[in-house]
């Protein structure tokens, strides 16, 4: 397995995730009720909140997990599968590097 590709891999992600954060955190602030917006607008401005809450969670779950696999990835048996134990292809752990089962086990 080639360590120095997954690693620069799974930096970027973090990086990515770490980014995406901030940016839904400015996005998920309260919508204020003394804004001078119409009824539709305000609508609008909630729904898109509730939205944004909801990917601030998911991006948040994906930055534990990420950050679960960079401290564990030194550990021998390191990137097999929690189910049958097959070895995860490299690119699957580069592209979604919080995958802890193989393509076989994850479907």
């Amino acid at each position: 397995m080639d360590t120095s590709a997954f690693k620069a891999a799974l930096d970027n992600e973090l990086e990515k995730t770490r980014t995406s954060i901030t940016a839904l955190r400015e996005l998920t602030a309260p919508v204020a009720p003394d804004e001078a917006i119409g009824r539709i607008s305000r609508m609008d401005a909630i729904n898109n909140k509730a939205i944004n809450d909801a990917a601030l969670r998911k991006a948040e779950e994906k930055l534990a997990q990420l950050e679960r696999m960079r401290q564990h990835m030194d550990e021998p048996g390191y990137g097999l599968c929690k189910k049958c134990g097959a070895a995860i292809p490299m690119q699957r752990l580069i592209l979604m590097p919080q995958s802890v089962h193989c393509v076989r086990c994850a479907s």
